[in-house]
């Protein structure tokens, strides 16, 4: 899969696609392709702490679906920034639960 990069208005028109239509689009996999290299280097920071890395990359991709969900269109904050807070957080959160 080729990496895409979304501008900030492309990426808060997937947003508020993805917030009509739900998490099951094509809307969402562009935004999960956008920001699959985060997800992978996220996931191998984490990597060795209880979880597989392919629980990593599902708990990041939760985490993603979930800030599209949650995303306040009027914010100042790009979609970018508060995706990579979600899947981090989502890695997190998944790790302690594991425990």
């Amino acid at each position: 899969m080729k990496e895409i990069v979304l501008t900030t208005d492309e990426g808060r028109k997937l947003v508020k696609t993805v917030q009509k239509k739900g998490t099951d689009c094509d809307e969402m996999k562009k935004l999960e392709l956008a920001m699959s290299s985060f997800t992978v280097s996220s996931a191998k920071r984490h990597m060795n702490k209880g979880l597989a890395f392919e629980e990593l990359i599902e708990a990041g991709t939760e985490g993603l679906q979930r800030a599209a969900m949650e995303y306040d269109l009027d914010s100042d904050t790009m979609f970018y920034i508060h995706g990579a807070w979600e899947i981090n957080q989502a890695m997190i959160q998944a790790i302690k639960e594991k425990k």
